[in-house]
C-alpha cells in the first residue's frame, strides 16, 4: 500500500466514525515483511493512536473482551470505544514483535513510537485513577522492557537508542521495576543457567543509569503532576530501593565471567554508592573475592568501600590479598588499581611486620620476572613500605644475609604469610636488580644503597606507566656526540696488502 493510502485511511478514521474499520489497512501493512511497509504503517500508527487518545476515543478501564460485549448495554459510543481500544492494543502487540525485527530502522521506529504511547498514556491514561493526579502506563513500559531484553540476541544498539528516555525519573524508576521482574520470570523459566545474551541486555540497560544523588534533582517527570512532593515515584528513597533490588535481583545468578568482570569494574562507583544498603552486597564480592585471578582483583575495590565505610570484617583478608601475588600481577591490565588498593590496605602501622615483610618479599621475588615499567612502579611502592614499617628494614641491612635463591630461607610457596620466614630473609632480589639492563630500572634499585628519606615517594603517576611510554621517553632523549678515534677498513678482512683485496673489492 502507497504512502497516500495510509494518510487517506488516517484522515478517514479520524474524520469519520464509520470509516472506522480502514484502521485494520494500516494494522495489516504493519505486519508486512517490507522494510519500507513497516516503518511507514509505525509512523502512521503513531499519529492515529495518538490523535485517538487525546481525543478520548479509547475506553477507559478494565477491558472486556470483544465477544463479551453485551448489545443491549452498551451504546453505541461505548461499543466504539470498546472496540478501538483492541485495535490499540493490536497495534502494540504488533509493535513490540517488531522490536525484534531483522533491520535496526524498524526496531528503532517501533520503540520511538511504543514511547510515544507511553508519553500520551501518562497524559490521557486508560486506567481509572487510584489517586489525585494521574497513573503511569506501567504495563505498556513493561512491554517495551521486555522488546529490549531479547534472550537470543544482543540488542546493545537498540537499549543505547533507548537511554534518552531514562533521562525522565519517572521512566527510569518504572523501568527498574520492570527489569527486576523480568530477570526473576526469565532465570526461572531456565533453571537458573547463564543466559549471555539476555544476561548482557540486562547490564546494557541498567549499567548507563545515572541515579539521581538528591531529591532535589528529580525534576524531569513524563508525568505531570499537581501534588508531584506526594507521589512515590518522586521520593529518592523509592529510587534507591528499586536500584537496589534490581542490582540484588540481577547479581543472585551465575554470571557469565566476562559479565562478571564488567559488574566488578563499575561497582564501587556505579552501583554501592545508590544503594540503601550496601553491605547487601557483601555476599556477592567476598565470593567474587574468592574466585581467583582477574575477578578478585576487580572485587578489592568494592570489599575496600564496604570495610572501610560500612565496618565490613573479613577473616583471612590480608592472607587472600597475599595469594594474589603471582607472577601475572605485573602483566594483567588491572595492575594499576590492583597497586593502588595494595598500597591502601598496607598503609596502616598497626600490620605486623611479618606481615608487611612477606608483601615486600613475594612483591621482590616476583619482580626478576617483570616488565621495566612494573619495575619503575614496584620498587617505590616497595620503600613506602619500609618508610611505613621501620621494623621490615632489617631485610635491608642484612650483610650476612643470604645472597641468592639457593641461600633464601623465605619460602615463597607458603600461602600463610605469618610462616613464610620473610623476615630471616634479605632482598638479594632488589639487589640483582640494580645490575638490570634497563639503566632507569637500576638506578631504582640503588636507591636500597641510601639511607631512605622519610617522605614517601608518589606512585600515582607510576600505576599506569606502559611500556610504549618507556619506549617514547627513551627515543625522545638526545645524546652529546663523542668523538671517536678508529683506523678505516683497508681490506676485506682489514689487513693491509691482504690478497683478497687484489680479488675483492667494499665499494
Amino acid at each position: 500500500m502507497a504512502r497516500p493510502d495510509l494518510a487517506a485511511s488516517v484522515e478517514a478514521v479520524l474524520g469519520d466514525r464509520g470509516n472506522a474499520n480502514r484502521v485494520f489497512e494500516i494494522l495489516e501493512l504493519l505486519a508486512a515483511e517490507e522494510e519500507e511497509d513497516a516503518l511507514c504503517a509505525a509512523r502512521t500508527c503513531r499519529r492515529l493512536f495518538a490523535a485517538l487518545l487525546r481525543r478520548g476515543e479509547l475506553m477507559v478501564g478494565s477491558l472486556p473482551a470483544e465477544e463479551d460485549v453485551p448489545s443491549g448495554i452498551c451504546s453505541a459510543e461505548d461499543k466504539y470505544k470498546i472496540w478501538m481500544r483492541h485495535r490499540y492494543n493490536d497495534c502494540v502487540e504488533c509493535l513490540s514483535e517488531l522490536l525484534g525485527h531483522d533491520s535496526f530502522q524498524v526496531k528503532e521506529s517501533s520503540l520511538c513510537t511504543l514511547m510515544k504511547f507511553v508519553e500520551v498514556e501518562a497524559e490521557c491514561p486508560l486506567v481509572a485513577q487510584q489517586w489525585q493526579g494521574g497513573v503511569f502506563p506501567r504495563h505498556l513500559l513493561k512491554v517495551v522492557v521486555n522488546g529490549l531484553l531479547p534472550i537470543h540476541e544482543d540488542a546493545s544498539l537498540l537499549i543505547s537508542r533507548f537511554q534518552e528516555y531514562m533521562e525522565y525519573d519517572d521512566v527510569r524508576y518504572f523501568v527498574m521495576k520492570a527489569v527486576t521482574e523480568s530477570i526473576g520470570q526469565v532465570m526461572q523459566k531456565t533453571k537458573e543457567r547463564p543466559l549471555p545474551f539476555y544476561q548482557q541486555n540486562v547490564f546494557s540497560l541498567i549499567s548507563p543509569i545515572n541515579m539521581p544523588n538528591k531529591e532535589r534533582d528529580m525534576v524531569k517527570f513524563m508525568v505531570k503532576q499537581d501534588n508531584q512532593k506526594e507521589w512515590k515515584v518522586s521520593k529518592l528513597q523509592a529510587h534507591k530501593q528499586a536500584f537496589e533490588r534490581m542490582w540484588l535481583t540481577f547479581l543472585k545468578h551465575q554470571l557469565p565471567s566476562g559479565l562478571y568482570k564488567k559488574v566488578l569494574v563499575i561497582l564501587h562507583d556505579s552501583i554501592l554508592p545508590h544503594m540503601n544498603e550496601p553491605t547487601l552486597m557483601i555476599d556477592f564480592l567476598t565470593v567474587a573475592y574468592g574466585v581467583g585471578g582477574a575477578i578478585s582483583l576487580l572485587a578489592l575495590n568494592g570489599l575496600f568501600i564496604l570495610i572501610h565505610q560500612h565496618n565490613l570484617e573479613y577473616p583471612d583478608f590480608y592472607k587472600k590479598l597475599y595469594s594474589l601475588l603471582d607472577p601475572s600481577i605485573y602483566h594483567v591490565k588491572y595492575r594499576a588499581r590492583f597497586f593502588h588498593l595494595a598500597d591502601l590496605f598496607l598503609s596502616s602501622s598497626h600490620l605486623p611486620a611479618y606481615l608487611v615483610a612477606a608483601f615486600i618479599k613475594r612483591l621482590s621475588r616476583l619482580a626478576l620476572t617483570a616488565p621495566p615499567e612494573a619495575l619503575l612502579m614496584v620498587i617505590p611502592f616497595i620503600c613506602n613500605l619500609f618508610r611505613r614499617h621501620p621494623a621490615c628494614k632489617v631485610l635491608m641491612h642484612r650483610p650476612n644475609g643470604p645472597q641468592d635463591l639457593s641461600e633464601d630461607p623465605y619460602i615463597m610457596e607458603q600461602e600463610e604469610p605469618s610462616e613464610s620466614r620473610a623476615l630471616e630473609s634479605s632482598l638479594w632480589e632488589i639487589q640483582s636488580l640494580q645490575n638490570h639492563y634497563h639503566p632507569d630500572v637500576a638506578q631504582a634499585a640503588a636507591i636500597l644503597n641510601q639511607s631512605l628519606s622519610e617522605i614517601e615517594d608518589d606512585i600515582s603517576g607510576l600505576l599506569e606507566l606502559s611500556a610504549s611510554e618507556l619506549f617514547d621517553k627513551e627515543i625522545k632523549k638526545t645524546s652529546a656526540n663523542v668523538p671517536l678515534e678508529f683506523e678505516q677498513v683497508r681490506g676485506l678482512f682489514g689487513k693491509k696488502n691482504d690478497i683478497f683485496a687484489e680479488h675483492f673489492a667494499l665499494d
